[in-house]
């Protein structure tokens, strides 16, 4: 890769010469790379899943450029080289984090994190048959991390649910039973 600098020959082109080298432009910068084709090899299982996942991110990103709002958010988050498209596929691309679930008396307090946003964390009390006793959204609390759901009553052998979804809609579920 090379860095073209005031060349009035490459100023104004775009594109691919011959089989040889592509010229493109990156941050105001000229950019000459050799041309790259396609693999021969048959992609992996895990390949697949990746080029799947980053189909459904680019898809989440160009809809949500549709926003004024959610663009000036990931606008606001990009560095240096990029843009609010490259924040969303990011963002899309990854899943929130559930870090930790405890009980304080009747509260479920969940710890969780996203690289952007924890849009909302769901709180399902399942008792052992499992029927869902109760349903309901927790609320984020002051340091922005832990999530607060009062429960009515904790069932003898059913599980707590926890859903934490992120903004593009990723969704990460951890269960915690109950004894």
């Amino acid at each position: 890769m090379a860095l073209v600098k005031d060349n009035l020959l490459l100023y104004a082109v775009r594109g691919s010469l011959g089989d040889q080298f592509t010229i493109y432009e990156r941050n105001d910068q000229i950019i000459i790379a050799k041309k790259r084709g396609p693999s021969k090899k048959k992609p992996t299982k895990k390949q697949l899943e990746a080029r799947y996942k980053m189909k459904i991110a680019a898809a989440y990103a160009i809809a949500i450029l549709q926003d004024p709002e959610l663009k000036a958010y990931y606008k606001s988050l990009a560095g240096p080289g990029q843009n609010a498209y490259n924040m969303a596929v990011k963002d899309a691309y990854k899943a929130p984090e559930i870090q930790n679930i405890r009980f304080e008396e009747e509260t479920v307090v969940v710890t969780a994190k996203d690289e952007f946003r924890v849009a909302s964390i769901d709180i399902r009390v399942v008792d052992a048959a499992g029927s869902i006793l109760e349903r309901g959204k927790a609320v984020l609390g002051r340091n922005g991390v832990d999530w607060h759901y009062k429960i009515a009553n904790l069932p003898p052998g059913g599980k707590v649910v926890v859903v934490a979804v992120d903004l593009p809609g990723n969704e990460t579920v951890r269960e915690v039973r109950l004894e």
